[in-house]
């Protein structure tokens, strides 16, 4: 196709990638991922002793109708094959007074499965997975379909049940814990 003709003048873009003399790196990738702001999420699966859960900023809205969600794990994080196997999850959206309970799930202390629920109320909701009882909001989800992708599985998840209490969201920026205002998200 020549140029001309693939301009957008003629509604026809050339999306033929350009060929890289190196590929980038994966330092370099993660270096510049790092300052990409998210929220902080605790992933959760799983029932009695054998549930766990992560603490993930890959959580996001996939679509509202039909209500959706999507989170990508790490396929050799002990959080993904409990989700598989009960396959259903819950996505704990926290505030700034749950910094230490995202630690645990980040596995920071070393704690694992159901030890990193210590120190916090659990509750279920449809679909059986733990719902964090003090969360902003919790999100659960029972899989729909699961994508392998390059060390990682993208669940998405049919929403079973919502609950919002509101509250500051916890971010996560640059290696470090942020708080979100509310005022900032709801005050422009």
């Amino acid at each position: 196709m020549s140029k001309e003709l693939s301009s957008p003048a003629f509604g026809v873009l050339d999306l033929t990638p350009p060929l890289l003399d190196s590929p980038p790196d994966a330092e370099g990738l993660r270096s510049a991922l790092r300052l990409l702001a998210g929220g902080v999420t605790i992933i959760t699966a799983g029932e009695g002793d054998d549930r766990t859960g992560a603490t993930v900023t890959s959580a996001t809205g996939l679509s509202v109708d039909p209500p959706r969600m999507l989170v990508s794990l790490n396929h050799t994080s002990s959080t993904w094959p409990v989700v598989e196997r009960y396959g259903h999850f819950c996505v704990n959206l926290v505030g700034p007074h749950h910094q230490a309970l995202a630690n645990q799930f980040a596995g920071r202390g070393g704690l694992k499965g159901p030890e990193r629920y210590r120190g916090a109320e659990w509750t279920r909701l449809a679909s059986g997975a733990p719902v964090l009882d003090d969360a902003i909001a919790a999100v659960d989800c029972v899989v729909e379909e699961v994508l392998p992708r390059h060390g990682h599985v993208l669940v998405i998840g049919k929403v079973a049940a919502i609950r919002s209490r509101g509250g500051q969201s916890l971010g996560y920026c640059a290696g470090r814990y942020v708080p979100i205002p509310e005022s900032s998200v709801f005050n422009g």
